[in-house]
C-alpha cells in the first residue's frame, strides 16, 4: 500500500507532481528535466498500447477476409483522418489547453479498440471508418505530443530526447508484439484478439491518468488556417524540409502495415510475428541507444544517408525470395538503420520550428505542417499500392512496388541535404541560419 497524503495522492505520486511544478536547469545543460522524462513516459505508454494490438488488427482484418484492399483503405482513412485532425484541432491546441487534446488522443485510441472488440467479425465491414476513428485518435495525440516536445527540449538536448524516445519505443515494441503473438498462439483466435485489444484499451486510460501529470500548457496568439500555403510559398527551407517528410511518408505508409502481413501470410503464425517483432526492435532500441549516446548534431546530413541507403537498398532481398527469412533480414537492417535515418530529420526539422522567435511563436502552426507532409507521402504511397494491387497481385508487381515506395527515404534524404545546408549547429548545440 503507499502512504497516502492528505490530497488524498499516493505519497509517491505527490512527489512526483510537486517536482513536475518545479523549474529544471536541465534543458540549458543539454539534459532532460522531469517534465521531459514524464512525457518520454506518456508516450511509451502510447506506442506500447499501440504496438500490443497495431499489428494483429491488420492481421485480424486478413484472416477474416484475406484482401490487401481492407487493410489498405483502413491505413488510408487513418491518415486522411489524422491530417485534418492536425489540422482542425491546431485551432484548439494554439487558444486553449494542449494537454486535453493529448488526452483526448489516448481516449479515442481506448475507444477505437473497444469498437473493435464490439464489432468482432464485422469488424472488415467497417474498416474505414475505423480508421478515420483511429485517425482522430492519433491526430490528436501526436500534435499535442509535438507541440509539448518542442516546448520543453531545445537543439541542446533535442537529439537526447528523440533517442530515448526512439529506445523506450523500441523496447515498447519489442515486448508488446511477442506478448500479443504469445497470448492469441495459447488461447483461441478470437479470445486472444479480445484479450490484447482490451489491454490495449487499459494502457491507454492509464496513458490518460499518468498525462494529468503534466503541465498545463497554453499557447498564445491567433491560429493561422492557411498557415501551411503560406510557409510552403515564401520559405525554401519548408519546401525542402516538406519533400523530405512526404519522402519518409512515402514508404512508411504502406511499409507500416505490409511487412508485418507478409510475416504473417509466410508462417501463418501469429507467435512468429510476435518474434519477429521482438528481434527486430531488439536490434532497433541497441542502434537508438548508440543514436542517443554518441550522435552529433554536426554529423546528421551524413549519419541520415547511411541509414537512408541501408533502408532504400535492402529492399532489393524481396526480389530474391520473400520468406520469413528475408523478411527477418530486411526487419534487422531497418531496425539497425532506421535510427540513424530518424531523429537526424526529427531534431532538424524542429530545429527549423525554433529557428528565431516568431518561428517558435507558430510551433503549431509549424508541426501541423510537418504532419500534412508525412501524411501527404502517406496517402500517395497507400493510393499507388491500392492501384497496382487492383490490376495485379502477383510477385514480381509487388516486388516492383515495394522497391519503389522503398525509394522513399533516399528522396527524404536528397530534399533534407538542402535543409542542412542552410541550417547549422555549432559545437554548443546551438543553432544558426546558414543562408
Amino acid at each position: 500500500m503507499h502512504q497516502k497524503t492528505k490530497s488524498g495522492f499516493p505519497a509517491t505520486l505527490q512527489k512526483l507532481w510537486q517536482s513536475n511544478q518545479e523549474e529544471s536547469s536541465a534543458h540549458g545543460n543539454g539534459q532532460l528535466d522531469n517534465q521531459s522524462k514524464l512525457l518520454l513516459f506518456v508516450n511509451v505508454l502510447f506506442i506500447t498500447a499501440g504496438a500490443l494490438s497495431g499489428t494483429f488488427v491488420n492481421v485480424y482484418l486478413w484472416k477474416v477476409k484475406s484482401q490487401f484492399a481492407p487493410i489498405a483503405w483502413f491505413t488510408l482513412c487513418t491518415h486522411l483522418a489524422g491530417s485534418l485532425t492536425f489540422w482542425l484541432a491546431g485551432a484548439w491546441v494554439k487558444r486553449y489547453n494542449k494537454m486535453n487534446a493529448l488526452r483526448l488522443g489516448m481516449a479515442m485510441s481506448a475507444l477505437f479498440y473497444l469498437l473493435v472488440l464490439v464489432l468482432g467479425t464485422n469488424v472488415v465491414s467497417y474498416a474505414a471508418a475505423l480508421g478515420l476513428v483511429q485517425g482522430m485518435a492519433v491526430g490528436f495525440f501526436w500534435l499535442a505530443f509535438n507541440v509539448v516536445y518542442f516546448e520543453i527540449t531545445g537543439p541542446d538536448n533535442r537529439d537526447l530526447f528523440n533517442g530515448w524516445a526512439g529506445l523506450l519505443a523500441s523496447g515498447g515494441g519489442m515486448i508488446a508484439p511477442w506478448i500479443s503473438g504469445y497470448l492469441i498462439s495459447r488461447m483461441t483466435s478470437t479470445k486472444g484478439y479480445a484479450l490484447i485489444f482490451t489491454l490495449s484499451l487499459i494502457l491507454f486510460v492509464v496513458g490518460v491518468i499518468i498525462s494529468f501529470f503534466l503541465k498545463k500548457r497554453q499557447s498564445e496568439g491567433d491560429y493561422s488556417w492557411s498557415f501551411a500555403y503560406h510557409s510552403l510559398r515564401q520559405d525554401a527551407n519548408w519546401r525542402w524540409a516538406f519533400g523530405a517528410l512526404a519522402g519518409q511518408g512515402l514508404r512508411e505508409g504502406v511499409f507500416g502495415f505490409i511487412i508485418g502481413l507478409m510475416v504473417y501470410i509466410a508462417t501463418k503464425s501469429e507467435m512468429t510475428l510476435g518474434n519477429y517483432w521482438l528481434i527486430t526492435s531488439a536490434v532497433g532500441l541497441v542502434s537508438y541507444y548508440a543514436v542517443g549516446k554518441w550522435f552529433k548534431p554536426q554529423n546528421r546530413q551524413w549519419v541520415m544517408l547511411c541509414g537512408a541507403l541501408v533502408m532504400s537498398g535492402i529492399v532489393t532481398l524481396f526480389f530474391w525470395q520473400v520468406s520469413y527469412a528475408t523478411l527477418l533480414i530486411f526487419g534487422v537492417a531497418v531496425g539497425l538503420a532506421y535510427p540513424l535515418f530518424s531523429v537526424p530529420m526529427i531534431s532538424t526539422v524542429f530545429d527549423l520550428i525554433g529557428s528565431n522567435e516568431e518561428s517558435a511563436k507558430n510551433r503549431v502552426e509549424f508541426v501541423v505542417l510537418r504532419e500534412f507532409g508525412l501524411d501527404a507521402g502517406r496517402m500517395v504511397g497507400i493510393l499507388v499500392f491500392l492501384m497496382v494491387t487492383s490490376f495485379s497481385t502477383s510477385p514480381i508487381a509487388l516486388n516492383w512496388l515495394v522497391f519503389l515506395i522503398g525509394l522513399g527515404p533516399l528522396i527524404a534524404w536528397y530534399c533534407m541535404r538542402k535543409v542542412f545546408a542552410r541550417v547549422s549547429v555549432d559545437a554548443g548545440g546551438g543553432k544558426r541560419d546558414g543562408q
